[in-house]
This record gives structure tokens, C-alpha cells and sequence, in this order.
């Protein structure tokens, strides 16, 4: 015991290189306590990218009032999904997406697995653009020379891995925060002396709730990388709390101060939104711009080092490839140069760009969260044989072919309740533009998952599973 408590205590520098990948972390390597979450995922949500999404609510039409009020409904019930995710961390050691294998099978899985790495090489590219205009700003560089440069230290942080993606969140939350607050306290001084006023939709308020709920929820796919290290008997409650309070109340904060700012500066902050931001302060713009800047290389890394995993999740099925720190560093290495290049190639229409991609997620998100969180709670009730999800021919099989089935349809039963730039179905249109989509959608997937699965062969297993794992306890 003396030695597994070295290498517990050898794994928490932030500059020890981690050395797991997706295989399961032993009793021995588990360390920390939840309240880490807290400063992890409020760092995530307090930085340019969120506060670009909270101006669409602007954008897009609300006035202030109505746009605080969907960005508050939003992340409030965004938060839910994605913390109650986060729980499932510690109780099971493995990252997110190797659950779904317990649903959809070994290789069943490539279906969610292809809209999370499609997910985080987006949210990669799209954040890139604004680091990539902060940094230009500070060392008077172009925007590209500012992409190149932000990745290039976001790539060097994801080869350290999960400690250091903490330990640098801890700094950048309290840093962040200071910035931020400082930006609100300035724009409420500074508002419109008449603000918009005109007649708000229901529609729009929906959508607007649409974006901000699935801001939130783009989290789940990998909020358990984060939990995993927690020891076993962590409190779920615990793990939620502080994982919700941090990225809820976070993501809320920044949004209403992007739509503070849209207000008040629409066609600056639609040009070059860092630049705006930090040249409120021209005294210390360098300061702003830099931890501005510094927020883009927080919520990169975890974009990166999530799809790193997730391609090994994809390709792995033992996990063995992805331990060690030489997996990783290929891997999001190739990622991180494919995805620069998009970057540097992306249209500057950013705001649609962002709208259309955060709602497009949404929509092929809702299914695999409904699945996972009925599955993990009401079918298996947190017990997994772990072992299993490292086993091709395991006792979930190869594929699951209704949970792949109840994924697809449930993407069908969506199309009528779209509301987007991309397409609108006919009950969006009737209803004056609302978009239920993602409600619609998370109803009938968890509902159709738990009958199926509790009434046919996965109860079955489900319950032989439990009851052998209670037995050996």
C-alpha cells in the first residue's frame, strides 16, 4: 500500500505527465476532491467563446430583459444534464464516451462517438478564431499569426494531460473572473440611455433557450474525463453540485455580459469582440487581452484532450494504445494541425457560424444524453462490470442495434420541431419559429430506451450484472 500511495501522490503535480488514457484509473490513482470541479468547469464557461454565444441573444432579437431571462433558463437547465454526468466519473473511473459502450456496443458506439469528435474539433475551430484575434491584438500580429500561436500552446498543455488542464483552470478561473466582473460593472455604466424595447416572439426566446441549453450540454460528451480521477466513494451529490454551480452559474454570468456588450457595441463586438472588450480598459489592455487570450487555451485543451480520448475510444477497444503519454501526444497533435487549418481557412461570418453550429449539435446530442443518463440511472443504477467495456465480444455485443435505432429515429422525430437557418420543420413554423426540438427529442429517447431496455434483453442482462457485482461486493 506504501507504494500505490507513492504513485497517487506522484500523479497530482501538474506537471507529472498523465500516464492513463481511456483504460479504467485503478483505486491507487485516484486523488482529489469534488470542489476541484468547481474552478475546472467555471473556468470553461468564463471565457470569449461563451460570452459570444450570450451576444446571440442580442443578435437574434430579444431585448435585454428577455435575453437574461433565456440565458439564465437555459444554463439552469443545461447545467443538469451535463452535472449529472459529471457524477458518473467517479463512481465508474472511465471517461465519458467509453460508457456509451454499455448502451450501444463496442463498435455500435461509433455513431455517438462521430457527432462528439465532429463537436469538440468545431467548438476547437471556432474558439481558435477568437484567441486567434486577442493574441493579434496584443503582439500585433494577424489574426492567422494569432491562431497558430494560441494552438501551439493549447497543443503543448494537452500533452501534460489532466492534471495540468486542472491546475491551469484553478489560475484561469479567478483571473477570468476578475476580468469579467470588471467588463459588466463598465457596461452597466456605459448602457444605451434607451434600450430595444420592440415586441419579443416566443419563438425567438426559445431558440435562444435552444442555444444556451445545448452550450451546456456540449459538456456531458466529456465531463467525466474530468471526475474519473476522484476516488470511488466521492458523494454523487458532491460531484453534481460543484460541477453544476461552476459551469451553470459561470456560463450565465459571461452570456449576460456578451449580451450587455452586443447592446452597447453591436458592430464592434461582431467584428473583433477581444479587441472591443479589452480596449475598455486602455490602460491595462495588454492584461485583458493576454488572459482573454488565456481563456481560449483553457476550454481548447479540453477540446483537445477530449477528442483525443474519444478517438481512442473509437479505435481502442482495449484502451492499451491510449495509455502513456506518447497516444496522446499523436493524436492531438494530427487533431490539432488538421483543425488549425480550418481555422485559418473559417469565414468571418462568426456569429452564424456559431449559431447554426451550437444548435446543430443540439440536435444530435439529445439522443445519446437521453440514453446514457437513462441507462446509467434507471437500468443499471450506477453498476457496470467495468471489465465489460473493454471487451469486443462482452456482454453488450458488437452493436446495439435499437439503441443505434432509438439514436436515428429519435433524430427523425426532431426534424418537424427544427427551427434553424439550415432548415425549419412545419411545427417550428406554425408555432412562429419555437425550436422544442432537443425537448422533444430527449422525451422519446429516454422514454423508448428505458421500455426497451427494460423489458427486453439488456433488463435482462442489466439485472444478472447487478446482482453478480452485489454478490462480490
Amino acid at each position: 500500500m506504501e507504494t500505490n500511495g507513492k504513485q497517487a501522490t506522484a500523479r497530482r503535480g501538474a506537471l507529472d505527465v498523465e500516464q492513463h488514457g481511456i483504460d479504467f484509473i485503478p483505486p491507487e490513482h485516484r486523488f482529489g476532491k469534488p470542489y476541484r470541479l468547481l474552478t475546472l468547469w467555471f473556468a470553461g464557461n468564463v471565457q470569449i467563446t461563451t460570452l459570444a454565444t450570450g451576444a446571440l441573444a442580442v443578435v437574434l432579437g430579444l431585448n435585454l430583459t428577455w435575453a437574461i431571462l433565456s440565458i439564465l433558463i437555459g444554463n439552469l437547465i443545461g447545467g443538469l444534464y451535463m452535472a449529472t454526468h459529471s457524477a458518473q466519473g467517479p463512481r465508474l473511473g472511465v471517461p465519458q464516451m467509453i460508457q456509451s459502450r454499455a448502451q450501444f456496443g463496442m463498435w455500435g458506439t461509433s455513431l455517438p462517438l462521430l457527432v462528439v469528435i465532429i463537436m469538440y474539433i468545431g467548438f476547437f475551430i471556432l474558439s481558435s478564431y477568437l484567441g486567434g484575434q486577442a493574441l493579434s491584438s496584443l503582439l500585433h500580429v494577424t489574426t492567422n499569426e494569432g491562431i497558430v500561436i494560441a494552438n501551439v500552446i493549447v497543443l503543448v498543455g494537452t500533452w501534460f494531460g489532466h492534471n495540468w488542464i486542472h491546475a491551469y483552470n484553478r489560475v484561469m478561473a479567478v483571473l477570468s473572473l476578475g476580468i469579467f466582473l470588471a467588463m459588466i460593472v463598465h457596461l452597466l455604466g456605459h448602457m444605451p440611455t434607451h434600450l430595444p424595447t420592440g415586441s419579443v416572439s416566443y419563438g425567438t426566446v426559445l431558440l435562444v433557450i435552444s442555444i444556451v441549453v445545448s452550450w451546456q450540454l456540449t459538456w456531458a460528451p466529456y465531463v467525466s474525463d474530468y471526475s474519473r480521477y476522484l476516488p470511488a466513494d466521492t458523494s454523487p451529490a458532491k460531484t453534481f453540485w460543484y460541477t453544476y454551480i461552476g459551469s451553470a452559474i459561470g456560463g450565465s454570468f459571461v452570456m449576460i455580459a456578451g449580451a450587455l456588450a452586443s447592446l452597447t457595441a453591436f458592430n464592434a463586438m461582431s467584428s473583433d469582440a477581444p479587441a472591443y472588450l479589452a480596449g475598455l480598459f486602455p490602460s491595462v489592455q495588454w492584461l485583458f487581452l493576454l488572459i482573454i487570450a488565456g481563456g481560449v487555451v483553457s476550454i481548447n485543451m479540453e477540446n483537445l484532450y477530449g477528442a483525443s480520448l474519444t478517438i481512442f475510444t473509437s479505435i481502442s477497444p482495449s484502451g492499451e494504445s491510449s495509455q502513456g503519454a506518447k497516444g496522446r501526444i499523436i493524436a492531438t497533435t494530427i487533431m490539432a494541425v488538421l483543425a488549425t487549418i480550418v481555422a485559418l481557412n473559417m469565414s468571418a461570418n462568426f456569429s452564424t457560424n456559431l449559431t447554426n453550429f451550437i444548435v446543430f449539435l443540439l440536435y444530435l446530442l439529445i439522443p445519446w444524453t437521453a440514453i446514457n443518463l437513462t441507462d446509467f440511472y434507471l437500468i443499471h443504477h450506477g453498476r457496470y462490470d467495468v471489465s465489460q467495456f473493454f471487451r469486443v465480444d462482452g456482454r453488450w455485443g458488437r452493436v446495439n442495434w435499437t439503441s443505434v435505432g432509438i439514436f436515428v429515429v429519435t433524430l427523425l422525430v426532431e426534424l418537424p420541431f427544427v427551427d434553424s437557418t439550415l432548415f425549419e420543420g412545419w411545427v417550428a413554423k406554425r408555432m412562429g419559429g419555437a425550436d422544442i426540438a432537443w425537448i422533444v427529442g430527449f422525451v422519446f429517447a429516454a422514454v423508448t430506451y428505458y421500455l426497451t431496455a427494460r423489458f427486453g434483453k439488456k433488463g435482462r442482462l442489466a439485472a444478472e450484472e447487478i446482482a453478480t457485482l452485489s454478490a462480490s461486493a
